[in-house]
């Protein structure tokens, strides 16, 4: 798909034919960069840079299989109030809307109600900002009991500022949230008073999944099993990766968002040990406020992960400004995305490189900092995936302490609890005694040394 500027670009070839469902207008209103500012760029710079991002936009439409009749950027020198565009950018849309017969229009900002509210009396058109498009995705691939109240919680709560259609129509005729099309959308008024109640209402509900989801996590830290958590931009390859790691059959396609609910696996790392790998939902740039929140749920198992892999489509043009948003969205759970012994970065997707490429990015990695490291792989050809699982292992290891011991062999509860409450690394028996080798968490460290006469392993 060939994005048009609309200050002069190609117009995106199109077939003729009849009135398809679904048909939408995708509009990049980017802000133009002032010369000579702080962050004066060059205009190709500028021009690669916007084309990135309306292409995401348009990707984002088409993940909820919209048929996109049009893409276009529309440079903004001004944020108008009123409609965030000029009246004659707004005036020659309206033109084009009318020309290519579509009902929705997508803007890649975040629209204020009144803005959205004018446009939408402009173009004779439902509009849906980048903010309403990424909840209308969540709303519809959330398959979980846990997922449908966050993804419904978060859409409410954006809903509650805007003059949309009759939310007690919505609720009987699309399941009490949803944005595009149905009967209740062509109604005026906004019931605000039953909203807030159905928001008390999930918000209780969301405290009982979240005392759940305690309750299973201080089942999880009973057992020697450590927590590793992919976190990374949509669609940079966690699915895929987790898949390999795991040898799952997680949903991993090609697409923005395609993974939404939270997965967990066991994870065999080289020497035997285990882990559990968590999936967790994409990042994305400007991701809403309200997910971040109505998640919070599902990424605490990214705050409570021993490491955290942060999954990078090394291969995208804009893999840089990804990692930044990355970043920012830890930031925003309270982790330190600079924090080296916990994160390891993940250059993923190695295989779009040739030969060549692939040792300038070794080199690149190489002269990383030694707590900085990254790990190239490819999740599809399992390149460089044992190399990931020994990093895996190893930073584990680094936070756990390693115990020699000798145990007598009829002594089964004790070794029932050894089994239990560590990593069992070497076990052999010697005249009716077993010599064992155990790895232990800082917690447990005492206890072992204690019951079982352990000392610690001479590195």
């Amino acid at each position: 798909m060939e994005p048009r500027n609309f200050d002069g670009g190609a117009d995106r070839p199109r077939s003729a034919g009849a009135r398809e469902t679904g048909r939408v207008i995708v509009i990049g209103p980017y802000l133009r960069m002032r010369a000579g500012g702080a962050d004066a760029q060059s205009e190709a710079h500028v021009v690669r840079d916007a084309e990135a991002r309306l292409e995401e936009a348009a990707g984002l439409a088409l993940a909820i299989d919209l048929v996109i009749a049009e893409s276009l950027i529309a440079p903004v020198s001004q944020i108008r109030p009123a409609t965030y565009l000029g009246k004659g950018k707004v005036e020659e849309i309206a033109t084009l809307i009318k020309t290519l017969d579509v009902e929705l229009v997508v803007m890649d900002c975040a629209l204020s109600p009144i803005q959205q509210r004018n446009l939408e009396k402009e173009w004779h058109a439902k509009v849906l900002d980048r903010t309403g498009l990424i909840l209308e995705i969540f709303g519809r691939r959330a398959k979980t009991k846990e997922g449908a109240l966050q993804v419904e919680l978060a859409h409410l709560n954006y809903q509650r500022s805007r003059l949309v259609r009759s939310w007690t129509h919505l609720e009987r005729q699309r399941g009490g949230f949803g944005f595009m099309g149905g009967p209740g959308e062509t109604q005026i008024e906004a019931d605000r008073r039953l909203i807030q109640e159905r928001i008390t209402k999930l918000e209780g509900e969301l405290r009982k999944v979240q005392a759940t989801r305690r309750l299973h996590r201080a089942g999880r830290q009973r057992v020697p099993y450590r927590v590793v958590a992919l976190v990374g931009y949509t669609n940079a390859g966690k699915s895929t990766l987790f898949n390999r790691l795991t040898r799952a059959d997680v949903q991993a396609a090609d697409m923005l968002f395609a993974t939404l609910d939270p997965t967990l696996r066991a994870l065999n790392l080289p020497h035997g040990g285990k882990a559990m790998l968590s999936d967790t939902v994409g990042f994305i740039s400007n991701l809403p406020t309200q997910l971040v929140a109505a998640f919070r749920a599902t990424l605490e198992e990214v705050l409570e992960a021993d490491v955290i892999l942060h999954v990078r489509d090394i291969a995208h043009e804009d893999a840089e400004a990804q990692q930044g948003d990355v970043d920012a969205v830890l930031r925003q759970l309270g982790i330190n995305p600079d924090d080296s012994g916990r994160i390891i970065e993940v250059w993923n997707k190695i295989d779009r490189f040739d030969a060549e490429q692939r040792d300038e990015l070794r080199n690149i990695a190489a002269r990383r900092p030694p707590d900085h490291p990254a790990m190239l792989v490819s999740a599809v050809s399992g390149e460089g995936i044992d190399a990931l699982l020994s990093a895996i292992e190893e930073r584990l290891a680094a936070k756990r302490t390693t115990l020699d011991l000798s145990i007598d062999a009829a002594d089964g509860a004790g070794i029932s609890w050894l089994h239990r409450n560590s990593e069992v690394l070497a076990k052999e028996l010697h005249e009716g005694r077993f010599d064992m080798t155990v790895r232990v968490d800082e917690t447990k460290r005492d206890i072992v040394v204690n019951r079982f006469d352990a000392v610690p392993r001479v590195a």
